[in-house]
């Protein structure tokens, strides 16, 4: 009895823990958010294009020290590093309210990239407290996770934006107050609720994690559509957003009716499990999971002991550095020509794709539109159906094919590609196109590349492998967002009274496209050469995998 009422409240806090990190997934995409009242800040503080960017670039450095986030996650409790999070993005994007409202007079640029900075940086201790902890709560479903996880920060950029636009028609600093205290709420509330919790030890909890990410998938689909369907219809005002937003409120609340499902369920089964004896193959399961080392393992062995699994310390010892899927350092990772090409991939897409999200209120303009809360958020939800289908897609094939998830990012590589050339010719209705393309890509590539590292490099030290691939935000946010985009649009532009300039027609943003169309390429490239190099990795996932079923039948 007592395993029992012990059994049924892990699963529930685990899903009660998991169910509060999508809530701050929902809120944590602030970062993808500068389109909004990057126009704001340009008139006020009379930028130019290279200067806003730069601004731009100061956000996405706050990922760069994202690395001290992934160092404390093997230091700190999770609700530690949330704290942190919270409290950074509080004073960072309170100050940038502060600037934009008139409260206080616009600060020096160095101390307005100062806070940009800290707003950007907050989003790294969310992310990895929730990212680390829900991988290791649910490592034999690290695909599902990674999407569902990573669709809602996809998702957060069009939460935030047509809530500001339905409650306070898309007024910069009331976004900015909204970009400063909901994070914060929500991170508190996380703080009660989100541990790590041993994972599923038998095939039976594994399939039952698979039912409820199916629930989780099918409320974030909903959720993307309603937001897609407020940007199509176009009335924005009065009682019809105001229902919106209660609606929207509702949606992501409803799977807080999971953990209490998991709850009643596992206690309704609990003293049956126990007098089938299912206590020793939970020993037995952990043990092994325990000993095995390398993704294959870390994710799905059930297998029975052998004598290859039951190495001793001192064999372990001998072996003077890992292969690919056992447990790497830190040191032993960034010696792997793997590491580099994953990250150099990584690089061509998200750099290219942070570009054209830091610069979408620019480009928007240059086309001739007036308002581009709608591209943005449009970004936004396509990058949330890459996130979300890519995890559980590419999950799938590994079971059913052993197919290398590096596959799926050079796919979306070459859609990327192609993207760009759309926005390039600047037909009528290529920047809807290309939003969409683009925020399809960017989201695959986010949700893919987490779980890659993890299987490639280990769980043991993740949350830093992670910060260190997340560099890549920064570092391409400077490349082709600061000096690409700032440079080629300013060689175009009009100079304007105060200090400013000012760019319209296709002309301005078009070489900035056809150079990010040559980037996804080589990130083609990268992606393929990496696939082939991890092939037997994912080969052996595929085994142990399947090898698991049997034991299945047998309940």
């Amino acid at each position: 009895m007592g395993f029992g009422r012990s059994s049924s409240s892990s699963s529930a806090l685990k899903w009660l823990g998991f169910v509060t990190a999508v809530w701050v997934q929902s809120i944590s995409g602030n970062n993808y958010t500068f389109s909004n009242y990057s126009d704001a800040l340009k008139s006020l503080m009379n930028l130019t294009q290279l200067e806003l960017n730069s601004l731009s670039v100061a956000k996405d450095v706050g990922k760069a020290f994202g690395i001290l986030a992934g160092l404390a996650s093997d230091r700190l409790s999770t609700p530690v590093i949330l704290l942190i999070g919270c409290f950074e993005g509080l004073i960072g994007y309170g100050v940038q309210w502060l600037v934009v409202s008139g409260t206080i007079q616009p600060l020096p640029y160095w101390q307005m990239c100062i806070f940009l900075c800290m707003g950007g940086n907050s989003t790294t201790w969310m992310n990895t407290a929730v990212l680390v902890t829900c991988i290791r709560n649910f490592r034999r479903n690290r695909g599902p996770v990674s999407g569902i996880l990573k669709g809602y920060v996809g998702l957060s950029t069009a939460i935030f934006t047509d809530v500001c636009t339905a409650l306070f028609s898309a007024d910069p600093a009331s976004f900015l107050v909204l970009l400063s205290v909901v994070p914060f709420a929500v991170c508190l509330t996380a703080v009660l609720f989100l541990r790590e919790i041993p994972p599923a030890a038998s095939v039976a909890e594994e399939n039952e994690e698979s039912g409820y990410f199916a629930v989780f998938n099918i409320v974030a689909v909903v959720v993307a559509v309603y937001l897609q369907s407020y940007d199509i219809i176009g009335v924005k005002t009065g009682a019809i957003s105001i229902a919106f937003a209660s609606v929207l409120l509702v949606l992501l609340a409803s799977p807080i009716a999971i953990p209490f499902h998991a709850y009643f369920r596992s206690s309704k089964h609990g003293d049956e499990e126990d007098a089938e004896g299912r206590a020793e193959p939970l020993l037995r399961s952990q043990m092994a999971e325990e000993t095995v080392v390398g993704a294959a393992a870390a994710t799905d062995s059930e297998l029975p002991p052998s004598p290859q699994l039951l190495k001793t310390e001192e064999e372990e010892e001998e072996k003077t550095r890992p292969v690919l899927g056992d447990e790497h350092t830190i040191l032993e990772a960034v010696l792997t020509v793997d590491f580099w090409v994953l990250f150099v991939s990584f690089l061509c897409g998200v750099g290219t794709g942070l570009a054209v999200m830091n610069n979408m209120g620019q480009i928007g303009l240059a086309l001739g539109y007036t308002d581009v809360s709608i591209f943005v958020s449009m970004m936004s939800i396509w990058g949330f159906f890459g996130r979300i289908l890519s995890g559980t897609i590419s999950e799938h094939f590994i079971k059913k094919y052993g197919t290398p998830r590096p596959l799926w990012n050079a796919a979306s590589q070459i859609i990327m590609a192609v993207g760009y050339l759309v926005m390039a010719l600047a037909m009528p209705g290529s920047l809807y196109i290309g939003s969409m393309v683009v925020g399809v890509c960017y989201g695959v590539r986010l949700a893919i590349t987490v779980p890659t590292a993890s299987e490639l490099f280990g769980l043991k030290y993740y949350g830093l492998i992670y910060n260190i691939l997340v560099l890549n935000l920064p570092l391409g946010s400077f490349l082709f967002s600061g000096l690409l985009a700032g440079l080629l649009y300013d060689a175009e532009a009009t100079p304007t009274p105060g200090g400013g300039n000012t760019c319209v027609g296709a002309h301005c943003f078009r070489l900035v496209f056809i150079v990010m169309a040559f980037t996804s390429i080589v990130g083609v490239g990268l992606d393929i050469l990496l696939a082939f190099r991890t092939k037997d990795i994912y080969a052996k996932i595929h085994v142990s995998k399947n090898a698991k079923k049997p034991s299945g039948n047998l309940r």
